[in-house]
């Protein structure tokens, strides 16, 4: 009976480090995935922000280095999973018109009467509203992260921010830009 108790419990044990190591391998495929495969599977704005909800964070240390508009690439905001507004706003501008052209994002900058510093974000279409993903402001700015919207124009955006009660932060204008 008890040789038969020692092989069951070894048994379990290989299986369950088996699984262990299967599990390892597909968390392992996933992190390896590229950001040109993983947007490929996205087929909503809603899977690109709920990516940069979670995975995204502000980057405090490079905030203090850059000056004016020297965004990383979407690739390495994917790779490094953090960046400032701008790094943020190319890589959801990116990602959206990969997902849906008809999203039309662009690039909107947001000045700050009280700035530096300004603010990027990302603007897209939905059935003709518009609305903004910013999933990359600095804790100090978190009332303006999420997805806004439907908004029938940016100034009805810019009245938005006008309501929230941030820190240094007074929005002077909002405009889409060519970037």
């Amino acid at each position: 009976m008890k040789k038969n108790s020692w092989v069951s419990a070894m048994f379990l044990f290989l299986v369950a480090f088996t699984m262990m190591i299967a599990f390892q391998g597909i968390a392992g495929a996933a992190d390896s995935a590229t950001y040109e495969q993983t947007v490929a599977r996205w087929i909503s704005y809603k899977d690109a922000a709920d990516w940069m909800h979670r995975e995204f964070s502000y980057d405090q240390g490079k905030s203090k280095t850059v000056h004016g508009w020297q965004p990383q690439t979407p690739e390495q905001s994917f790779k490094r999973k953090s960046g400032i507004c701008q790094d943020g706003a190319l890589f959801a501008k990116d990602a959206l018109n990969r997902i849906n052209p008809a999203y039309q994002a662009k690039i909107v900058f947001i000045k700050n009467r009280q700035g530096p510093p300004h603010h990027w974000v990302t603007s897209f279409r939905v059935d003709g509203k518009l609305y903004i993903i910013d999933y990359a402001a600095g804790a100090h700015w978190r009332s303006i992260m999420g997805v806004h919207g439907p908004y029938d124009s940016l100034d009805d955006y810019r009245r938005f921010l006008s309501t929230l009660a941030i820190s240094n932060f007074d929005c002077e204008l909002v405009k889409e830009t060519d970037k």
